[in-house]
């Protein structure tokens, strides 16, 4: 049969639609394969090598923190975490699900990891949740054929052995945020790391942090482990000892319990904290493997502040303690000699206002030394006066108040000293004389933090010297060998003169140790101890009105500060007890058993000072009783 013209005409169109066709799909092909082989062809061969061979991180261990003797505080242990690799997973909706019925967490949360990761490289595991109990372990194996994109693995957590102990002077870890990341400091970081967010954690983090190891592992089609190719162990990180005293820590939080305040303990000689102890505290576990919404709830809605370190971020009135203060400047401005005699009747009165002593019956005649003892009122408002509000802030912030001290930890707060210039800045007024009086007793705008009242009280105690509060002893490697050592640092001299030093160091010996001293039940035997008492009103309260029917929120704060021995101090204490009352019957007693335990410690060590109280009547450091 032949074709017409017509049907070869129309089998000769067709062939060459189907030539152009043709040409047109093999030159899609030829250009598909050129951008696969050519333009893609680096990237999908590390995504094939990605998707065969990994490397899986070994985090390396963090440092170990120590007290002062090498006794650890923190350490670490094995914690098994669960791990998510997307790109493995199959049936994300399944793997969802079974991460919810299995360890509650939601589709939301998994998301919102996934979110956070997105710019992570390809196959780099994504933490789930850490630290899952070995029951959670065992399902987790049993359906890891079932669940590809799964993994469980051993990695270091931290190990609190003291729970809530010094747990603001350590601080904690929290996972690296993406701001964090965008920082040199974190160099070499990656989302998912844990990091040190508050205290000798945050400081001292390069220190403490180690150097991770890997291993290079073959997976399958699943992701599922072969076999190890290759493995780099990591190095632990380096050891840091801090200043403190495990055990006078441990007698700062018993004596603490069921009180709001703050203990803090310093050799004078050299500003090295011997111990920091803010009360009510919290466990730093929380955060070890990341803190849950819930947990997080309870620690800021606290009416009581768990997570405010009170040593360096409670600003609060100082009382009568600041009255040191204010009896130096009136001696070194000559407004008032040490034999000048004035008198209380148990008021006084300025302007339109009346002014109170604490004793209703008032100290009579008064003189210098009398008056810092007995801590009378009436004798420093007119101190005060005299001075003048400038003069006052002049001496005051020459003992460092009204500045953080510069110790490492963070969110310190400077206090307040203010002044005239001050007042008109801030509030655009004028400053009144009788703001002047609250002033000289430690009340009205005056705000200190424990911290900085401990540094004043440890200059008077020795030479006059402001040193830096040191919270870090040395740092060593994980061998053992020395990395660095902290050396003392003194930040100032107090502005006073040796003859008018040697006044002041006498009245507060007389505080506890003469008669009529508000000190003197913090008294130890065989040891001049020296100190200041302090009463801070939180508001103004009605004469007459019994402490017992004051809201306890409206109580006064008690203060205490100390020294000892009087001759060669080796610790200062600062206590401070919320709405505590007066600080005589409230602060000092904790600040003797404080002082007691720390002599007895260098007792036992062999180092206890070679000088003592001499001449007092007292008993010898040798007595059964002593330190008892």
């Amino acid at each position: 049969m032949r074709l017409s013209s017509e049907g070869i005409e129309d089998l000769q169109r067709r062939y060459k639609v189907f030539l152009i066709v043709g040409l047109i799909g093999f030159l899609v092909l030829v250009l598909r394969m050129w951008h696969l082989q050519i333009i893609k062809g680096g990237e999908f061969s590390r995504l094939s090598k990605h998707n065969r061979i990994r490397i899986r991180e070994i985090p390396a261990s963090r440092g170990m923190i120590l007290d002062r003797r090498g006794r650890i505080l923190i350490d670490n242990r094995p914690s098994f975490e669960v791990l998510l690799v997307p790109e493995d997973i199959v049936d994300m909706e399944k793997t969802t699900e079974f991460l919810h019925r299995i360890l509650k967490v939601t589709p939301q949360e998994v998301e919102k990891k996934l979110e956070a990761n997105k710019h992570r490289p390809p196959f780099r595991p994504i933490r789930i949740q850490s630290d899952i109990s070995r029951l959670h372990l065992a399902l987790f194996k049993t359906h890891h054929l079932d669940l590809p994109g799964l993994i469980v693995d051993v990695r270091p957590r931290r190990a609190y052995n003291y729970e809530h102990m010094a747990s603001h002077l350590v601080g904690y870890l929290g996972e690296i945020d993406g701001h964090e990341l965008k920082q040199n400091r974190f160099k070499g970081y990656h989302m998912g790391d844990f990091i040190g967010k508050y205290g000798v954690e945050q400081q001292w983090e390069p220190f403490l942090k180690g150097m991770d190891g890997g291993r290079q592992v073959e997976v399958d089609a699943l992701g599922r482990e072969i076999k190890v190719l290759q493995r780099a162990d990591p190095y632990p990180g380096n050891n840091v000892l801090l200043t403190i005293d495990l055990d006078l820590q441990m007698t700062c939080e018993t004596l603490l319990q069921e009180k709001e305040g703050v203990i803090v303990a310093i050799n004078p000689q050299n500003g090295k904290i011997l111990a920091m102890a803010s009360h009510p505290s919290y466990n730093p576990s929380l955060f070890a493997g990341g803190i849950n919404h819930d947990d997080w709830e309870n620690l800021i809605q606290n009416p009581f502040y768990p997570l405010q370190n009170r040593a360096i971020q409670g600003q609060y009135a100082p009382g009568s303690v600041f009255k040191v203060i204010t009896a130096i400047a009136g001696l070194e401005e000559g407004v008032i000699s040490p034999q000048e005699i004035l008198s209380c009747g148990g008021s006084y009165r300025f302007g339109n206002r009346t002014y109170r002593c604490w004793r209703k019956g008032g100290h009579g005649k008064v003189q210098l030394h009398r008056a810092l003892v007995e801590s009378c009122d009436v004798f420093f408002y007119q101190v005060g006066q005299r001075l003048g509000i400038d003069r006052l802030a002049k001496y005051a912030r020459g003992f460092g108040f009204g500045k953080p001290t510069g110790v490492s930890l963070n969110d310190e707060k400077p206090g307040l000293i203010p002044s005239s210039e001050w007042k008109k800045k801030v509030y655009g007024e004028v400053w009144y004389e009788g703001e002047t009086l609250s002033c000289a007793i430690g009340q009205g705008f005056v705000l200190v933090t424990p911290l900085q009242l401990l540094n004043s009280i440890s200059a008077i105690a020795t030479e006059g010297i402001l040193y830096l509060p040191q919270l870090v002893e040395r740092i060593e490697r994980a061998n053992g060998k020395l990395l660095k050592s902290y050396k003392p640092i003194s930040i100032g001299k107090i502005p006073i003169s040796p003859e008018n030093l040697m006044i002041i160091r006498e009245a507060l010996s007389g505080v506890v140790n003469e008669a009529h001293g508000t000190g003197r039940v913090a008294r130890i035997k065989g040891v001049t101890v020296s100190g200041k008492t302090g009463t801070a009103q939180v508001i103004s309260l009605k004469e007459g009105v019994a402490e017992e029917d004051v809201p306890y929120e409206h109580r006064d704060h008690a203060w205490f500060v100390a020294y000892a021995p009087m001759e060669n101090p080796i610790i200062s204490v600062a206590v401070l007890v919320e709405h505590g009352g007066h600080g005589a019957s409230a602060s000092a007693p904790l600040a003797r058993k404080v002082i007691q335990k720390y002599l007895n410690i260098l007792k036992e060590e062999g180092k206890f000072p070679p000088l003592i109280a001499r001449g007092r009547g007292m008993d010898s450091p040798n007595s059964r009783d002593f330190i008892r």
